[in-house]
């Protein structure tokens, strides 16, 4: 854990870096702890994480990356290309003690000028509907509603960011 506080944090004092091979176990840990009530979606067990660099790093138009407080990393952040115009936005998770001070929101901001630089139209991605915080930062960045599903007795959203219509551009830091 980092050695200064969460109380101690600025957002000032953050860095987003492409995450590396030896950041596995602790974004394998952050995924664990994030959670909610500790269930594990079949389709959604983290592998993933455990396969960084083939299921983001093999492709030009994916990526992950952490964000860093005190040398340690406090969230993080993927993009998936699904298909030459549309990419998906993967594992933003933030540590419990660091939520609600930006990280989310300077991951997010991160993504999506990745999208925007790789030419991409569409950004998609899903959240659980408990995941209330999530989803109001979803939609400050102008990110739309799609819809509702049940996926195993858990309540999903789709959202969806149309990057051709600027809306990103509505989004106050």
């Amino acid at each position: 854990m980092p050695s200064k506080s969460s109380e101690q944090f600025k957002i000032s004092d953050m860095k987003i870096r492409v995450a590396v091979q030896d950041d596995i176990s602790v974004l394998r840990d952050l995924f664990e702890k994030s959670r909610v009530d500790g269930e594990i979606r079949e389709n959604d067990t983290g592998a993933d994480l455990d396969h960084l660099i083939d299921g983001y790093f093999n492709c030009q138009e994916s990526g992950f990356w952490v964000s860093e407080f005190d040398n340690t990393i406090v969230g993080m952040i993927g993009v998936q290309k699904m298909n030459d115009s549309s990419a998906e936005v993967r594992r933003l998770r933030v540590r419990d003690m660091f939520r609600r001070k930006g990280i989310g929101s300077a991951l997010m901001k991160h993504a999506i000028s990745f999208c925007r630089e790789k030419q991409f139209l569409k950004v998609v991605l899903d959240v659980r509907l408990e995941r209330e915080p999530a989803i109001k930062m979803f939609d400050s960045f102008g990110f739309l509603h799609g819809r509702e599903r049940d996926l195993n007795g858990r309540q999903l959203r789709d959202f969806y960011l149309d990057l051709y219509s600027d809306t990103l551009q509505t989004h106050s830091d």
